[in-house]
């Protein structure tokens, strides 16, 4: 079975960038959907982005539009999420998703396969 391992997570500087990257291994993405989920402390994992298996139609959370950006490449069987102009209120373990369907979802239980996560802070 397919299996997700995140990274590229760390600690940065309000207003600064990072880039996250979402690996398959032990299998591929195929045509199914990949998305990034985020949790803060205390808080329900929410939806960021997720990229779509045909097409890659991209869907995004109103708080990333603008800021952040997902992107797949097949060939590495890597999804990565650039994210921009970060806040302090951005701080959460970032997840990401993978479904059994092309198409992007925005609710964490229509994803079936997940990776360990990766810590992201940013300071203000």
């Amino acid at each position: 079975q397919v299996q997700l391992v995140e990274s590229g997570g760390g600690l940065v500087q309000a207003g600064g960038s990072l880039r996250l990257s979402c690996s398959a291994s032990e299998g591929t993405f195929g045509t199914n959907a990949v998305a990034w989920f985020r949790q803060a402390q205390g808080k329900e994992r929410a939806f960021v982005a997720g990229i779509g298996g045909i097409g890659g139609v991209t869907r995004g959370a109103e708080f990333a539009r603008g800021r952040f950006r997902i992107s797949r490449d097949n060939d590495k069987n890597t999804v990565y999420l650039e994210m921009n102009s970060l806040r302090p209120e951005d701080t959460a373990v970032y997840f990401c998703g993978l479904r059994g369907d092309y198409g992007v979802a925005t609710f964490s239980h229509s994803y079936t396969v997940w990776g360990q996560g990766t810590q992201v802070t940013v300071l203000s």
